[in-house]
């Protein structure tokens, strides 16, 4: 029965070839895009396990004993920032005759050099040195290997320094040995649910895609094997014949898929799902994943083809007494909606994500979708009917209401896609924006830097005073300093639930120049504020609620002279003098200054990156529709041959058979993008106005959605187009032979 199966497969004419080319193509883009997936979680998996020498703590040395006793090293580990970008920065010296040595270089750099990765190599060659490479003193000693990156995009300098000066500064470790054990990132799990929430959004797709590419004319082989089943073949027979069918061709299709994955893996590897590349390398499928694939999909195949002959095996002939399948009830819609409902209150808990009941919501609304799907289809095809005349959408509009499940089921897997894209590219936009929206935007330029160290108050009056004379030297630039009070040793701590307390004075005269920052009493040429604390803070949104940090209640003071300077806000219009500011504070400062846009920003790259991450998922899965389409079409006009050709030799032009599988193509992936971004909206919507962010509201998703999703339902209208000549060629009049 094999070798039937097999001659049946290869040596059934033009149909037969025709349907097996549709099946190649249709499982070898099916598993291109599966190798492309495999291969970015392989990348991230890679990259997130590679050793974290980062990671090495180490201990404060005790009373900084620095003499020719001491072993190891000190290492002072902090991140600089240059035009948005974030640099991993490593001042370090060895104690004694050597110390510890970070993977990629072969000795740690003596004083007075500095070793830097590639991408800050060509950084610190293009930008102008006054404004980044006057920050590390030294000369270039050369490049870190990539065993101590990330990726290739990595910004990272290892600057070698005297003891006495790594010991000067804040939060300096004394190590011994590297840390060789991986991150414990805390954007791992956001990456690996993203990856997680992607993957159901594509193996659906995926899933359809074989499952539709192999049930390629079902209908004839149906009738074919129903005929082997009259003439004595047994059931098991004919599951062979069908398991062989659909083998031959999956079998062929994954193969083929590996094939010309390879040209394009390269492609892959410069997706930015993190926010930076990985290395070319890491984004590769594993052997036993290309061998898993290769297994896996022909049985799917197999599985699918034995699926869609259930009836013939009930009854050889329950083929030719088929009747119509039951009409979708209106009860599908419920999980949809009760998803909804309880995402929208339940599912939230004091402002924050309940896990199990929003999971819930998450999994009622997906199966929702799926289910409420033909029911909808069902609906439109009989409101088109009744609104329209004409004689394609009469016939289309019939023959969606007659099987609305089977027209729905080759776009079902775009409905998961779009759904979570739509979803995350509404709900990060606004996130995003709430962080960024800290006193209006009014506070976005103001670059902070804090002088204040555990046991220092802050500068000293005289190198205060000369910081701020260097810092007022450039045209155009307003400074506001920041200072510590006299009496800060004597300030309490705030009772739970009081306010903070005031640690810092600001003159009046320079608070006016920022009135959301608050006002001064009455007649006071001082006042004092929490004013520092906003100062380098992680999270804008706590800068939001602390402000005003003053007004007519706080208390006044006196005079700011002989005070210590604790902080400094500085603000320009001209983004180089901006970076001059940062490289002259960056040498006093206690942690790297940053504009509070900056803050906001590092914040919001976790949410962009895994929004990244799903869109790079939808992009993939329509790509995986379309070609379900492709197939489905092609295989609906091979199975509808016969009706066709008799309706075109009745009479009925060729452009009205065309609107008829354009319509009964195009609904369905009309309604199913609209039902998916609809529920996308309503998830959205109730997260951010639970989540009582301050500053955040609804907005459109960016540019990146409407391009992938508007591009990937374009291309797919097109591959409907496309296929319009094959019925033209299938229901040529001297083509009606019938067997």
């Amino acid at each position: 029965m094999i070798l039937l199966g097999l001659r049946l497969s290869l040596r059934g004419g033009r149909e037969t070839a025709a349907r097996l080319t549709l099946i190649v193509a249709g499982v070898a883009v099916g598993v291109v895009v599966l190798l492309a997936t495999l291969s970015l979680f392989n990348a991230f998996q890679a990259t997130g396990a590679r050793p974290c020498w980062e990671c090495t703590r180490g201990t404060a040395p005790s009373g900084w004993a620095l003499d020719s006793t001491a072993a190891g090293a000190l290492w002072n580990l902090r991140e600089d920032f240059y035009a948005g970008q974030t640099i991993k920065r490593l001042d370090a010296a060895a104690l004694g005759a050597s110390g510890p040595v970070i993977p990629g270089l072969s000795q740690m750099p003596g004083p007075g050099r500095y070793y830097v990765s590639p991408a800050l190599a060509r950084l610190l060659d293009s930008a102008p040195r006054e404004q980044l490479a006057d920050r590390f003193p030294g000369t270039r000693a050369g490049l870190i290997g990539r065993a101590a990156l990330s990726g290739p995009d990595e910004l990272v300098i290892v600057v070698g320094r005297t003891p006495q000066q790594v010991a000067a500064m804040l939060g300096t470790r004394q190590v011994g040995t590297v840390a060789g054990e991986p991150a414990r990132d805390e954007s791992a799990e956001v990456y690996q649910f993203a990856f997680g929430i992607a993957a159901v959004g594509l193996i659906v797709p995926l899933l359809v895609l074989v499952g539709t590419a192999t049930r390629l004319a079902a209908a004839r082989r149906e009738t074919r094997f129903a005929a082997i089943r009259l003439v004595g073949g047994t059931s098991r027979q004919v599951n062979t014949l069908a398991a062989v069918d659909a083998a031959v061709g999956a079998l062929l299709g994954a193969p083929a898929g590996v094939l010309l994955f390879q040209p394009l893996r390269p492609a892959v590897a410069e997706v930015r799902i993190t926010g930076s590349r990985f290395f070319p390398d890491l984004a590769a499928p594993s052997l036993w994943q290309y061998a898993a694939v290769l297994v896996c999909v022909p049985l799917v195949a197999a599985g699918a083809a034995l699926w869609s002959l259930r009836r013939v095996r009930i009854s050889p002939l329950g083929v030719a007494g088929k009747t119509a399948p039951p009409p979708p009830r209106a009860w599908r819609v419920i999980p949809l909606l009760a998803g909804l409902g309880l995402f929208a209150g339940p599912a939230f808990k004091e402002g924050k994500p309940d896990a199990l009941p929003a999971n819930a919501a998450i999994v009622l609304i997906m199966v929702g979708l799926v289910l409420a799907g033909p029911w909808l289809t069902l609906l439109a095809a009989r409101l088109t009917a009744r609104l329209t005349r004409g004689a394609a959408t009469l016939l289309a509009a019939q023959r969606l209401a007659a099987d609305p499940k089977t027209a729905f089921r080759s776009v079902s897997g775009l409905v998961l896609a779009v759904f979570i894209g739509t979803a995350i590219a509404a709900l990060v936009p606004a996130v995003v924006q709430g962080q960024r929206a800290v006193a209006g935007g009014t506070l976005n330029d103001v670059l902070g830097a804090s002088f204040f160290r555990p046991g220092i108050a802050g500068l000293p009056p005289r190198a205060g005073a000369e910081l701020l004379e260097r810092l007022r030297a450039h045209p155009g630039v307003s400074v506001m300093p920041i200072y510590a009070r006299a009496d800060l040793d004597a300030v309490l701590p705030p009772r739970d639930g009081g306010p903070p307390p005031a640690t810092s004075v600001v003159e009046c005269a320079i608070l006016a120049r920022y009135p959301v920052l608050g006002s001064c009493p009455e007649g006071a040429r001082a006042v004092m504020g929490n004013f520092a604390r906003i100062v380098g803070a992680d999270n804008p949104l706590t800068v939001d609620r602390l402000l005003p940090l003053a007004g007519p209640a706080s208390p006044p003071a006196s005079t700011t002279a002989g005070l210590d300077l604790k902080a400094v806000l500085v603000s320009t219009d001209d983004a180089a003098t901006l970076e001059r500011l940062r490289t002259l504070l960056a040498d006093h400062a206690a942690e790297a200054p940053m504009t509070f846009a900056e803050i906001a920003q590092v914040r919001a790259e976790l949410y962009t990156r895994a929004e990244n991450v799903a869109l790079a998922m939808v992009a993939l899965t329509l790509v995986t529709g379309g070609c379900s389409l492709v197939v489905a079409i092609g295989g609906g006009l091979v199975e509808r041959r016969r009706p066709f050709t008799l309706l075109r030799l009745a009479g009925t032009p060729t452009r009205t058979l065309a609107a008829v599988v354009l319509l009964e193509s195009a609904l369905p992936l009309v309604l199913a993008a609209v039902l998916a971004a609809g529920a996308g909206f309503g998830v959205a919507g109730p997260a951010i106005g639970q989540l009582a962010m301050k500053g955040a509201t609804p907005a459109m998703p960016g540019p990146v959605y409407f391009a992938a999703v508007g591009a990937g339902l374009a291309a797919c209208l097109l591959v409907i187009l496309t296929t319009l000549p094959l019925l033209r060629r299938l229901t040529a009049p001297d083509n009606a032979r019938f067997e």
